[in-house]
């Protein structure tokens, strides 16, 4: 299987969290086919809003959602 990394961020009602104020505005920067160029895209993302603590973007490991019990491999980051 693939190892799909998908990248979004927005505004969080608190820094410390990941609850996102309003979901409609999310950010779907895309989907990767592994965790190097999905990293360098949400660093991109990140760097573009530095100066405000309320955005975030994450990396959701698509690859370990479709297969949760799939073991995690040092590869698999």
């Amino acid at each position: 299987m693939s190892k799909l990394h998908l990248v979004m961020g927005g505004r969080v009602k608190d820094p410390r969290t990941l609850e996102f104020e309003d979901l409609k505005t999310i950010e779907y920067v895309g989907v990767f086919p592994d965790f190097n160029s999905a990293e360098k895209a949400w660093r991109g993302a990140a760097q573009r809003t530095v100066d405000d603590a309320q955005m975030k973007y994450v990396i959701v490991h698509l690859h370990r959602l479709l297969d949760p019990d799939a073991e995690p491999t040092a590869s698999q980051a």
